[in-house]
């Protein structure tokens, strides 16, 4: 079950992947959690870096594993480095943490080692460009534990219900093989990313249809696979790559959900219940009850 904040609750920011090299939108970040009445914690990281590592792999390390009894994380930016820490096999709690891309590895192994709490969602330097719509979604999340709909483009109609998982493409297929990816069978899988080609990304989707990880799945939804607005033949050609890798797997397919890199990243709970609508277009996340 996901805990739930009150005003006043502290919540301890990391930084686990590169150095922050724009302080101008980690301090905005950090403003709009103080507009929600939460105490920030943050240690010396603005001012950290070690190679392209916000510090070396150990300070990075003994940092996650601390917070891990705090009530939130929230990552501070992506780039890459959070997958190393996973050498070390970190301990996780059961308190929430928050991020996307490249600190998707962290969520995936936390979900995958049975803690409840990972959610795929804005970082302190990306919080506040987020439109009014998202923050409200984030803080509904975090101090009600609810989210509303969001909407898609249906490329394949069916409804599947199933517990919703949510990564970066890049980062998941490279945790293929490892004990930290997750058990996808009966699952709603949803897959972003930032700026690949498409030879890229046809080439991870035959890396997963050939590992068998895709088998079994529940239904699948792609967010945004860039950090603008792409053209509409890029988005042409990208639904066209998803039908034909995908058209033999009786789920249904959603297109452009609003998750990813583009302002507009819904957060999302992994490990909640969650019915992915083909024929609407609608991704819907369940309340648990208890």
């Amino acid at each position: 079950m996901l805990v739930k904040l009150k005003k006043g609750d502290e919540i301890q920011i990391l930084a686990p992947s590169s150095f922050i090299d724009n302080e101008e939108d980690f301090i905005k970040g950090i403003d709009v959690l103080k507009t929600w009445g939460l105490k920030i914690v943050h240690n010396n990281i603005l001012s950290r870096k070690f190679g392209y590592f916000a510090g070396d792999d150990q300070t990075r390390f003994e940092e996650l594993e601390k917070a891990q009894n705090k009530k939130v994380i929230i990552f501070a930016k992506g780039g890459w480095g959070a997958a190393r820490l996973l050498e070390k096999n970190p301990n996780w709690g059961n308190g929430l943490m928050i991020g996307f891309s490249d600190t998707c590895s962290l969520l995936l192994s936390k979900y995958s080692k049975g803690s409840f709490g990972s959610i795929h969602g804005p970082m302190i330097t990306t919080l506040f460009k987020e439109p009014e719509w998202s923050l409200r979604r984030l803080r509904n999340l975090l101090f009600e534990g609810y989210v509303d709909d969001i909407k898609g483009l249906p490329l394949k109609k069916g409804i599947a219900k199933g517990e919703i998982v949510v990564s970066n493409l890049t980062i998941a297929s490279f945790l293929i093989g490892t004990d930290h990816f997750p058990e996808l069978k009966g699952k709603i899988i949803i897959f972003e990313d930032i700026n690949e080609d498409i030879y890229k990304i046809d080439r991870m989707l035959t890396y997963l249809r050939m590992t068998n990880k895709l088998n079994g799945i529940s239904g699948i939804g792609f967010g945004s696979f860039s950090d603008e607005v792409c053209t509409p033949e890029w988005n042409g050609l990208l639904k066209k790559l998803i039908i034909e890798r995908l058209q033999e797997f009786d789920i249904p397919i959603l297109f452009d959900l609003p998750i990813g890199h583009l302002s507009g990243n819904a957060c999302i709970p992994l490990g909640y219940e969650a019915t992915l609508n083909g024929d609407d277009g609608k991704l819907i996340i369940h309340i648990p009850s208890y």
